[in-house]
């Protein structure tokens, strides 16, 4: 029924994601659905949280080939993903007055580190930076920069730009030469 209403979602965006659309899809009726997701933002998130697959954390051993390896991995996993969040959910976030921040934080395990607060706090512990406060935006910059080249694209962001953000940007951000 998930996979039916992903199928949904994708082709007719929020406007169409109805239940009547997704039993349609799903081969069988909207009591069925009802019965498991009375509202339809259940629906809805139950529907990207069984498409949401986590981005494997790389533990390389090194600050700079952990956050590439993961920067290729998420333009790769995400690319479509990110896509559909921003632009087919568009409506629901105006009717629901929540944000993508928010959906996203739905999809988090609670109290997970973010990858690049892992990333960082694994290198902090090899000494590969030092042990200080960091802000939460230079932390995480990394993939906000690959979400929205993402965004602004529509496409994979290439390795070239991926290193490009990590070498150019973030590492010296974190005072790394």
């Amino acid at each position: 029924m998930l996979e039916a209403g992903w199928d949904v979602l994708v082709e007719d965006g929020y406007p169409g994601f109805t239940y009547e659309a997704v039993a349609a899809r799903a081969g069988t009726s909207r009591p069925v659905l009802y019965r498991r997701w009375p509202q339809r933002e259940d629906l809805l998130v139950a529907t990207v949280k069984a498409s949401w697959r986590p981005i494997p954390r790389p533990n390389t051993g090194n600050l700079r080939e952990d956050a590439i390896t993961y920067l290729i991995a998420a333009a790769a996993a995400r690319a479509s993903m990110i896509t559909v969040l921003s632009v087919q959910l568009m409506e629901y976030f105006r009717a629901t007055g929540t944000s993508l921040s928010e959906l996203r934080e739905t999809l988090r395990p609670p109290d997970q580190l973010t990858p690049f607060e892992e990333i960082v706090a694994r290198a902090v512990e090899r000494g590969e930076l030092p042990r200080q406060e960091r802000s939460t935006r230079v932390v995480n910059l990394p993939f906000d920069l690959l979400r929205h080249d993402l965004l602004m694209t529509l496409r994979p962001t290439s390795e070239e730009s991926i290193a490009e953000i990590v070498d150019d940007i973030w590492l010296p951000l974190l005072g790394v030469q």
